[in-house]
């Protein structure tokens, strides 16, 4: 098994868990404070979780294929999250990720987050990040990205590396 339960997730699940009067109802905290750890959850963890949660894996199952933000799989050191909704894709969101995954190497018409060989990038659109008025936007793990032209896109790019 992959998935490694460090004493402090053992912790913090278990002090979760304490503060909702089902322990089913610490569903969706437990699948974060997992992903907070390791950056994404697995099968594995899935499972251990259902067990503290006493559930059966399924359950946990439908929260994690149901929420976007809940990864199923590694992310890169860099993740990158373009804006698709109308004002960023009329501003050009669509030719904005376009270049992130030619420069990068990514298929730019695959569905869903797309991760570089080197695990280095992640690139996805993604929806609304509530800047509207300064499409397109975009994210850089935390940081925030307002009127990305191409130029910029390449020098954001270039500080990753």
């Amino acid at each position: 098994m992959s998935f490694k339960v460090t004493d402090s997730l053992e912790a913090e699940v278990n002090e979760l868990i304490s503060h909702y009067p089902v322990k089913r109802a610490a569903s969706l905290m437990v699948l974060h404070a997992i992903q907070a750890e390791h950056g994404w959850i697995s099968q594995e963890s899935v499972e251990w979780a259902a067990k503290k949660l006493e559930l059966p894996p399924i359950n946990l199952y439908e929260i994690v294929t149901f929420y976007p933000m809940l990864r199923q799989q590694p992310q890169g050191k860099y993740s990158i999250k373009v804006c698709r909704t109308l004002s960023c894709a009329l501003g050009g969101a669509y030719e904005l990720h376009k270049l992130f995954c030619t420069r990068l190497g990514l298929d730019a018409h695959a569905h869903g987050p797309q991760t570089t060989k080197d695990g280095k990038f992640t690139v996805e659109f993604v929806e609304c990040l509530a800047s509207c008025g300064t499409a397109p936007v975009m994210m850089v793990g935390e940081k925030f990205y307002e009127g990305v032209t191409h130029q910029k896109a390449d020098e954001i790019l270039s500080g990753c590396k």
